[in-house]
């Protein structure tokens, strides 16, 4: 991770969520992609199933890939999980299992975007996310 002043134009912005229905159970998955330029992409897709880390997991990982796949440089994500932001940062206890597979996977994403910052933001300022990953459940 990189210290946010080393930020400067252009900055790719991007909000992601996941959402389990029930919790454990099918996973929705949302993100929101913003060039500098105001240039939108969206994700809103079913990714199996799992509880609600999972989900804000594969939400993470899926984002992290579009961006790479964009060739974006500068990216500050927007996610309301503090439990997959702890694990990426080292904050929180890495976790074993199929969160520490996630983990793994969102870290190769990572490496791979030269200045990258994760914030944390609250649940209610992530509503485009959230919209997208639920919508996704939707029959």
């Amino acid at each position: 991770m990189t210290d946010s002043s080393t930020f400067t134009p252009p900055t790719w912005q991007a909000w992601v969520d996941g959402s389990a229905l029930p919790n454990p159970g099918r996973i929705g998955i949302g993100a929101v992609l913003l060039s500098p330029e105001g240039v939108r992409s969206e994700i809103s897709r079913l990714s199996g199933s799992g509880d609600n880390n999972c989900a804000e997991y594969l939400a993470l990982i899926a984002l992290l890939a579009l961006a790479v796949g964009q060739g974006v440089q500068r990216l500050v994500v927007h996610c309301d999980s503090r439990v997959v932001l702890g694990d990426i940062d080292a904050t929180a206890p890495v976790r074993t299992g199929e969160l520490d597979i996630f983990r793994q996977q969102a870290l190769h994403w990572v490496a791979q975007i030269p200045l990258l910052r994760l914030q944390w933001i609250p649940r209610a300022r992530n509503a485009e996310a959230d919209a997208l990953a639920r919508a996704a459940l939707m029959p």
